[in-house]
């Protein structure tokens, strides 16, 4: 759902119509009043907002927006008939994503608001990691090596996926305990390495996959040079 506020009524229903040609779902407001209580209803995937409206102004319900944890990362599209770097600086300074002075074309104004939405939309994961005879199957939640499931807990799961999604690259201790353990500071390193010493038991002889990087943490590699420890 894309949400517009506009109080200019031609503007209004052109990016409507041109929106909804388009394939969005979309809701217009002519004030702030009715686009509040709408966001109360539920929230948009992008915000298209004017500067100049009647009672609170469009650099108001931006700050209000960007003001509440939850609606930080909201794509906002400021649109304005004032065309002054000083307007565009404010709109960007106050956390819009983009900035629009009318006229604009049509063409430009969707091209606008799919860049927005590509940016805002959350980077897909692939389900299914694999490395030589080592596969990790992320929606079923199961790992095999050469088609034998291997028993994992949690934790020896979360790792292998991590360094799966790295193959090839060193993931630091640091980066380990964070992703895998998340905030909990009483997980000491050596966690991680008795981790690893499992992950690695469990996973047979395409254990020798996970190399050590010494003082720095592991990697999925079949590298010569790298070695376990």
């Amino acid at each position: 759902m894309i949400y517009i506020v506009e109080d200019d009524a031609a503007i209004r229903e052109l990016e409507q119509y041109a929106l909804q040609s388009s394939g969005y779902e979309v809701a217009s407001f002519e004030s702030s009043e009715p686009f509040w209580q709408a966001m109360h209803a539920a929230e948009p995937e992008l915000v298209i907002l004017d500067v100049m409206l009647p009672g609170e102004d469009g650099f108001s319900i931006l700050k209000k927006l960007r003001n509440t944890p939850s609606l930080r990362r909201l794509p906002i599209i400021m649109v304005t008939a004032k065309s002054s770097e000083l307007d565009t600086v404010r709109g960007l300074d106050c956390g819009a994503d983009d900035y629009i002075t009318k006229p604009f074309g049509i063409m430009e104004f969707l091209s606008r608001v799919r860049a927005a939405l590509r940016r805002s939309a959350p980077e897909a994961r692939p389900n299914v990691l694999s490395f030589h005879e080592i596969l990790l199957d992320d929606a079923r939640h199961n790992v095999t090596v050469s088609g034998t499931p291997v028993e994992l807990t949690y934790k020896e799961y979360s790792l292998l996926r991590l360094l799966l999604e790295n193959t090839n690259l060193v993931v630091t201790r640091e980066t380990i305990l964070q992703v895998v353990w998340g905030t909990d500071i009483s997980v000491e390193s050596r966690t991680v390495d008795m981790h690893i010493r499992t992950l690695r038991k469990k996973l047979g002889d395409a254990g020798k996959y996970i190399c050590t990087v010494r003082k720095v943490g592991y990697k999925l590699t079949d590298e010569e040079e790298a070695g376990e420890e």
